[in-house]
């Protein structure tokens, strides 16, 4: 694969590769107009593949936050249409990596020394790259090693790759800039941790060492000696990412066997540590040779406040949905209805977070779920395009929501994805077992 001797850090050159890209699909669109008036199926199909394409190749070279987007929507399966799902899944696993003397020129910017001379081997040829950092081996002594080495200028790009991202955000969700600013914040504070890799060890030594005890995980030991700022050193697990495992014919016990252990891990966090590593994409998890659970990645974790945690998880109670003077007064206390809606707007939005939730929160309400229940995923489905072709939501004030909902609702998207993959029936209250250790 190619590799990269510069990525474009000034605002100036971020937003002139952005501005290149999207000449690329306006010059898509008018080969779609033109093909659409053949074939208007086959051209909109042609379309979505070349703007994912374009899109995605534009924000390769540009690493950091703008890839990390495209990330983040890779998840949205149920959104996105399909091409852009297929294309945007490779800043998980296929992004240009650093060249050598960059690596290098990086690595001793940051530890004071090159690689090889702190390391008895180290390979300059990336094991895998994606939005942030790039993965190197390394060994010293008996241990074998992965380093993590973020993009140069990445950290300092993030509040104006953000800008540059926001007015696209704000025509595709229906928000207005003033009152949105608040998710803005949020995802702009928690991109911060991410390239703060000082925090990610310390969350990784924390959430590790108190979630060592659940059946079926595994977790690499962190190294704060060969660690800083932008460099992360930790043990190198092997086995096959996850994402790859689903793709094969795996026995249908291992994938339960993984769910399982997937969703204790997950609940552990949430009710045990009101802190949850909020990206579950396929690439953060390996499956060892034993069919292990590997957790690799603790760069996004998303700390749950209880002024949060508590209305949220009462919501999700079927006893609440049932109970419509309740059900009405934690929409409000999260801001799901705000003070200023109009009585139009209260009975739209409460029928339609009624049935969201009714859906959505159905594995909480059952003793066991079955992720692979074809009516679930229909049902989810069917909700995704209402919201895709629904005006009067469009004509409605869409800026409702904590903050907080943002990482909790693409920590559980993403899980109940996996879990999808992993073809899993779980047991939805084992997870209580390790809550007293």
């Amino acid at each position: 694969m190619k590799t990269l001797d510069s990525i474009p850090t000034s605002k100036l050159e971020r937003a002139s590769k952005l501005v290149g890209t999207g000449v690329k699909i306006g010059g898509n669109y008018l080969k779609y107009y033109g093909k659409s008036l053949i074939n208007q199926e086959e051209a909109k199909e042609q379309l979505d593949q070349d703007n994912a394409t374009d899109i995605y190749d534009g924000l390769k070279t540009l690493k950091g936050s703008a890839l990390k987007v495209a990330q983040m929507l890779s998840m949205e399966r149920n959104i996105l249409p399909r091409a852009y799902v297929e294309r945007f899944s490779l800043s998980q696993f296929s992004v240009p990596p650093l060249s050598g003397p960059l690596v290098r020129k990086t690595f001793k910017r940051y530890i004071g020394i090159d690689p090889e001379s702190l390391f008895d081997s180290f390979d300059f040829d990336a094991i895998n790259a994606a939005s942030i950092g790039q993965v190197h081996k390394a060994g010293i002594g008996s241990l074998e090693l992965a380093v993590k080495i973020q993009y140069p200028g990445v950290a300092e790009s993030i509040s104006s790759d953000l800008a540059l991202v926001k007015p696209i955000a704000l025509r595709m969700f229906n928000l207005s800039s003033k009152e949105s600013e608040k998710y803005f914040q949020e995802i702009e504070e928690k991109l911060k941790e991410e390239t703060d890799y000082n925090h990610e060890l310390s969350m990784s030594l924390m959430i590790t060492q108190k979630a060592s005890h659940i059946e079926g995980v595994r977790f690499p030991k962190y190294y704060p000696q060969w660690s800083s700022e932008r460099i992360l050193t930790m043990d190198w697990m092997t086995g096959e990412p996850l994402g790859q495992y689903t793709k094969s014919d795996f026995p249908l016990e291992i994938g339960a066997q993984l769910g399982q252990a997937l969703w204790d891990f997950y609940m552990f966090q949430i009710h045990g540590l009101k802190a949850v590593h909020a990206d579950p994409h396929p690439g953060n998890f390996l499956v060892s040779p034993e069919n292990q659970l590997i957790v690799i990645d603790f760069g996004c974790i998303k700390e749950i406040p209880d002024s949060f945690y508590t209305p949220y998880f009462e919501l999700a109670d079927a006893s609440c949905l049932s109970d419509s003077r309740l059900f009405t007064e934690k929409l409000y206390e999260l801001e799901m209805l705000i003070p200023s809606d109009s009585d139009a707007e209260i009975s739209y939005f409460t029928k339609l977070f009624t049935e969201m939730l009714q859906l959505f929160t159905a594995p909480f309400n059952a003793d066991k779920f079955d992720f692979a229940d074809p009516e679930f995923w229909e049902g989810i489905g069917k909700m995704a395009e209402f919201f895709s072709q629904d005006q009067t939501i469009r004509k409605m004030n869409a800026n409702r929501g904590s903050k907080h909902f943002l990482y909790m609702n693409r920590t559980f998207f993403g899980l109940y994805n996996l879990l999808y993959d992993l073809k899993a029936k779980v047991d939805t209250q084992r997870y209580k077992r390790y809550l007293s250790n």
